[in-house]
């Protein structure tokens, strides 16, 4: 079981993160490429990554997979960030990971065989070493994420609009238990199910949700008492959503416009990004009565979230709309 325990002062202090992480995405993304539960929801992805990743990017992989193993623990210092979506400003923290930090994970690292000989480099803060760390990581997203963001993005964007829904509607302690069915919220303790028994006291820090699209089944959070507090919890993933990453970016799906027409289907696309009333007009290039008038029917088809934050309203895809957009076959 994994018990956080807050203070008043953690409960003002608990926030969502901002924007999705591509690093704990890496990690997450590299746990269930080589293990099989979750097949419904990532059968294909596993598949069609595996299939890329052969050949001459094969070696980085592995080098990924070794400090990324897909049951027990994985090295903390891969995963230093939490709503950091841009890759080369993650890297660029990853790779100034101080030696201790690299020597004290790898020394919490149990490898399934013997380990590999640059584990010791790594540990040592050896440079080519860390460099190659980080062209294997801008090389598995690359292949495994890269096409496939969009779809990341949009079901992402849309679970953060329900979460901040529980919090307008229920406080701190709605958001916290409906992160998962088993939560329990016994003040000032939220246990949640976990394969060890771990306290995380958050002693004034507060806690980052980060909603995460390759977390499977329970929520996570880091082994070091020591980092920033984080929380990474699975979102709800709509079916197909692999097999949207075959149409061009921005592109809109010919069924989608032929059933909503196509700037319904335009602003639904511009959706993927949250968007407020204005920024979706400039975008779509049409008036802000039109744009509002869209998003509203949009809404009211179950199709769009809405929420507002302090004078701003904002609009994105709700987890109905982004499977709509994702799926392979477009709508039916």
């Amino acid at each position: 079981m994994l018990s956080i325990h807050f203070t008043t002062e953690d409960m003002a202090n608990t926030r969502l993160a901002a924007e999705p992480d591509v690093l704990w995405e890496v990690l997450l993304s590299l746990h269930a490429l080589q293990k099989r539960p979750g097949t419904k929801e990532f059968g294909l992805w596993r598949d069609r990554t595996r299939g890329r990743l052969l050949g001459g990017t094969a070696d980085l992989t592995r080098m990924l997979c070794e400090l990324a193993p897909p049951v027990g623990y994985s090295a903390d210092f891969l995963t230093p960030t939490a709503g950091v979506s841009c890759l080369d400003e993650a890297l660029d923290i990853l790779l100034a990971t101080a030696r201790t930090r690299l020597r004290a994970d790898l020394g919490d690292l149990v490898p399934r065989r013997a380990p590999a000989p640059w584990l010791g480099a790594l540990a040592a803060g050896d440079t080519a070493v860390v460099r190659t760390l980080g062209e294997a990581v801008r090389s598995y997203h690359r292949t495994a994420l890269a096409p496939y963001w969009r779809a990341l993005h949009a079901q992402l964007e849309a679970d953060r609009a329900t979460r901040l829904h529980a919090l307008a509607t229920g406080g701190v302690a709605r958001l916290l238990t409906q992160l998962h069915p088993q939560a329990r919220w016994q003040p000032p303790v939220l246990e949640l199910p976990y394969p060890v028994d771990q306290d995380l006291f958050l002693n004034g820090r507060g806690l980052v949700l980060l909603p995460s699209f390759f977390c499977f089944g329970i929520p996570i959070t880091l082994k070091n008492p020591d980092t920033a507090p984080v929380l990474v919890y699975p979102v709800v993933r709509s079916r197909g959503w692999a097999g949207g990453a075959t149409a061009q970016d921005g592109a809109v799906p010919r069924p989608l416009a032929a059933l909503l027409g196509r700037t319904r289907a335009t602003v639904m696309q511009l959706l993927v990004h949250a968007s407020t009333t204005g920024e979706l007009a400039r975008r779509a290039d049409i008036s802000a009565a039109s744009a509002s008038q869209h998003a509203t029917v949009l809404r009211q088809a179950g199709l769009v979230s809405t929420h507002r934050q302090g004078n701003t309203v904002r609009h994105t895809l709700s987890p109905l709309g982004a499977e709509l957009l994702n799926s392979p076959r477009g709508p039916h």
